[in-house]
């Protein structure tokens, strides 16, 4: 394989050259200084070739990135050149990226002085999760001559995975610090039934017998009791609905992955709060189900199965839901169900599965805001076709909060919400039902 290229800049000299030639047909004083700017030339070429070609040294580069890419996030990776030369160069970078990015003119230039290194950055915002195969990274060296171009080729072929969104994660715990406070006075119940268990401890007059633990007792031939506090968590099930509805992009984003970013975050949130989490994902099938638990490894369990889940083209079955929620959820929880409903109708068709849940748990139904629709319906109509487009626009957005009301007719709670707002809003939500305790 040839690495030696011809530059941009020895095209015009030489083209200047054959110019001059040219012009030595009219004047044939300039042919002599034809011939002597020829010969410069090609002794600077030689010498250009020469240095770069001096020794087997080599100009080596490295790509730093991260283990694993936020997806619609700022993702920053840094290429490293480092010059083996005792002379300046300038440095052509391409950076092979993946294919999901559709980038084929993707170049860095840069200047680095004699044996040493330069650095340069730039940043990549993924857009879907996955796999990302990055390849080599080719270096097209030049002297400041800049008459040839000496290609170097580094292999760092490497696979990426793209994940949920995580790199927010530590702005959304600041919210989850904000206290919820309410006017006036409100009744505040207790969690659950005061078992959670605490340590064992001696007998003492006024215990409840019935907490009275006989083999600890046996042991140590004093009566022992258990303790117990008020229970301080609830659990919380993050359920994503996977279907056809949730295929519509925005930004950029499906609405499946501004879902997936939310429900990563409000897990981080809800395990700083100290409850319980899990996670039900569902379309036409039941998809993944993880446990309720607190344990600091179920953040990272949750990250690893919302990296594979992808939607479908298929209607969301919620009878299914329902029947899996009911078998595998038997204490009384906080449910947020993460879907999308475009009309009335819609709803309508699945209100009956929603309805029976919410009478053994806490529904919380997270949808999206038609923020496009938003848009036309806030518009100027200036002609009989914009009048018809902003009609209809607002007819859609009217049958959003009728989704809103419908919910609140049967006591389930809501959140309407704009694809890029649906994390922060999602965790205010959130907070509010804690602060208030009302599972």
């Amino acid at each position: 394989m040839i690495d030696i290229f011809i530059t941009t800049r020895l095209y015009a000299l030489l083209g200047f050259c054959a110019f001059v030639f040219i012009c030595a047909f009219f004047v044939p004083l300039l042919f002599s200084i034809a011939k002597i700017l020829i010969t410069c030339l090609v002794v600077l070429v030689v010498a250009d070739f020469a240095f770069l070609s001096a020794g087997s040294r080599m100009v080596l580069a490295e790509r730093i990135i991260a283990d694993r890419l936020s997806n619609g996030d700022e993702n920053m990776v840094t290429i490293s050149v480092q010059n083996p030369f005792p002379f300046g160069i300038n440095v052509r970078i391409v950076d092979e990226l993946p294919s999901q990015f559709q980038e084929r003119d993707f170049v860095m230039n840069r200047y680095t002085a004699g044996r040493e290194e330069v650095r340069c950055t730039y940043l990549l915002t993924p857009k879907e999760r996955g796999v990302y195969s990055f390849g080599n990274i080719l270096l097209f060296v030049e002297t400041l001559l800049g008459l040839i171009s000496k290609r170097y080729i580094t292999p760092a072929a490497r696979d990426v995975g793209v994940f949920p969104s995580f790199l927010n994660l530590r702005n959304y715990q600041l919210v989850s610090n904000i206290n919820i406070e309410g006017n006036g006075n409100k009744r505040v119940r207790k969690i659950g039934q005061s078992m959670e268990f605490e340590q064992i401890k001696d007998y003492i007059n006024g215990d409840d017998i019935r907490t009275i633990n006989w083999k600890a007792t046996a042991r140590k031939g004093l009566l022992m009791v258990n303790n117990y506090t008020d229970e301080k968590s609830q659990q919380v099930y993050c359920i994503i609905d996977k279907g056809r509805l949730m295929k519509m992009p925005f930004g950029g984003l499906s609405l499946l992955d501004y879902a997936i970013n939310s429900v990563l975050a409000l897990n981080n949130v809800c395990l700083q709060k100290q409850d319980k989490v899990g996670l039900i994902t569902f379309s036409s099938k039941l998809g993944s189900v993880i446990a309720a638990d607190r344990k600091p490894v179920q953040r990272d369990k949750i990250l690893q199965t919302l990296f594979a889940e992808k939607t479908d083209f298929l209607e969301s079955d919620f009878e299914l839901l329902y029947t899996q929620v009911r078998h595998k959820i038997k204490q009384r929880s906080l449910l947020i169900l993460f879907t999308n409903f475009e009309s009335v109708n819609g709803l309508n068709r699945q209100l009956p599965y929603l309805r029976s849940i919410a009478r053994h748990h806490l529904v919380l139904v997270v949808f999206f805001e038609n923020t496009e629709l938003t848009r036309l319906s806030a518009g100027d109509a200036r002609s009989v076709e914009d009048i018809y487009v902003k009609t209809i626009a607002e007819k859609f957005v009217f049958e959003k909060k009728l989704v809103v009301k419908e919910l609140m007719k049967y006591g389930i709670r809501s959140v309407l919400s704009s694809p890029e707002g649906l994390t922060i809003n999602t965790i205010n939500k959130y907070l509010e039902l804690k602060a208030t305790q009302a599972v």
